[in-house]
């Protein structure tokens, strides 16, 4: 059986800003959610940290010197290590109205504008760091069934998930068959 790590991980967010005072108003705000914070200052420093380690969330500001935001952005889901990391916008870019259209062209979650609301914005982050970690739960969950029933347990515990989670009245009675073959099969009888 393999080992496995605490529900509780905490997730680290990356908070890309060239601009010292924005990056510190970002961990005032962010600071009461007891996650780590990691900062990076330009969009190639934010590649190297993604490389380096995983992360729930990119907070990424638009306007930075070198490699903006949309091509940092776009660099992220290039990658496949990277590519399914969640990234919110933060920018001062209000008056233009192709910049939220560019965002969510490049894979942006969310596009805020500043000043933005630190309510709305620790909100926000909270639902991706919950969605992180219910990722983290339903790997464990795969790697679990993995190593203790090959293959076919792990697939047969993300349908089991869909099931539970999508709730459909009609297929209802095709989740209790799934348990059932799970029994079976830890009974040595499958």
């Amino acid at each position: 059986m393999i080992a496995e790590a605490s529900t509780d991980a905490r997730a680290s967010i990356l908070l890309v800003d060239d601009m010292e005072d924005n990056l510190i108003a970002l961990e005032a705000v962010l600071g009461s959610l007891n996650e780590p914070l990691i900062r990076a200052r330009s969009g190639e420093e934010a590649m190297k940290a993604l490389l380096r380690q995983r992360f729930a969330l990119v907070l990424l500001d638009v306007r930075m010197p070198g490699m903006d935001g949309f091509e940092t952005a776009a660099h992220i889901k290039r990658l496949d290590q990277t590519k399914d990391v969640p990234i919110i916008f933060l920018t001062g870019a209000a008056d233009d109205s192709g910049y939220a259209f560019r965002g969510y062209a490049t894979g942006a979650a969310d596009y805020l504008t500043k000043p933005f609301d630190p309510w709305v914005l620790r909100a926000k982050v909270s639902v991706f760091l919950e969605l992180d970690r219910k990722n983290r739960q339903l790997e464990r969950l795969r790697e679990r069934e993995r190593a203790e029933y090959g293959e076919v347990g792990a697939r047969l515990a993300e349908l089991e998930l869909k099931l539970t989670e999508e709730r459909p009245p009609d297929l209802m009675t095709l989740r209790t068959e799934v348990r059932e073959l799970r029994r079976l099969v830890r009974r040595g009888r499958l």
